[in-house]
């Protein structure tokens, strides 16, 4: 059975290979770090039946936004620095991407985002696209290009039950 957990150290981070260098770097030589220093959190998909291999991981970490980088429709609500949730990182390994595991680890990445937002306020959740098909990806979950960057995106907190509404019932 698949499962979402938080990175351990006995998690075979060495082995996952998800076709991006920087992806695989930030795992094995980084995540652990960051964690450990209140950082980010980097969540892994596993499988009961070999729980050390990572199928996948995904990360998120607390920003802080200047609203003049908001749609304009979002920026006139708030003053000028405000507190949001951001997608830091997530990669699949080579071998089991397109199949449903990235959208899995953003459900359950959300799932927490909601939690999260009914603890301490934010304002939304930002991922960094590292690429126009990455941007297309994240825009099937209701993302929104910022103005000046369109591989920035924005899911604003008050859409994101719905965002989140809408993957679950698919």
């Amino acid at each position: 059975m698949l499962k979402i957990e938080t990175l351990k150290k006995n998690h075979d981070r060495a082995k996952f290979d998800c076709g991006t260098d920087e992806l695989n770097k930030y795992l094995r030589r980084t995540a652990r770090q960051h964690l450990d220093k209140g950082m980010s959190r980097t969540f892994v998909l596993i499988d009961d039946n070999s729980p050390t291999k990572i199928l996948g991981y995904y990360t998120l970490a607390a920003c802080e936004i200047h609203v003049e980088k908001l749609p304009r429709k979002y920026s006139k609500k708030y003053p000028s620095k405000v507190p949001a949730a951001k997608l830091a990182r997530l990669a699949v390994s080579k071998n089991r991407q397109r199949q449903g595991f990235g959208t899995l680890m953003m459900v359950n990445a959300i799932e927490r985002i909601l939690f999260v937002s009914k603890n301490l306020g934010i304002i939304g959740f930002f991922v960094d696209a590292k690429n126009e098909e990455a941007k297309g990806y994240y825009e099937q979950f209701g993302f929104i290009s910022l103005p000046d960057n369109p591989l920035e995106l924005f899911l604003p907190i008050a859409t994101l039950q719905q965002a989140y509404e809408s993957i679950v019932q698919k």
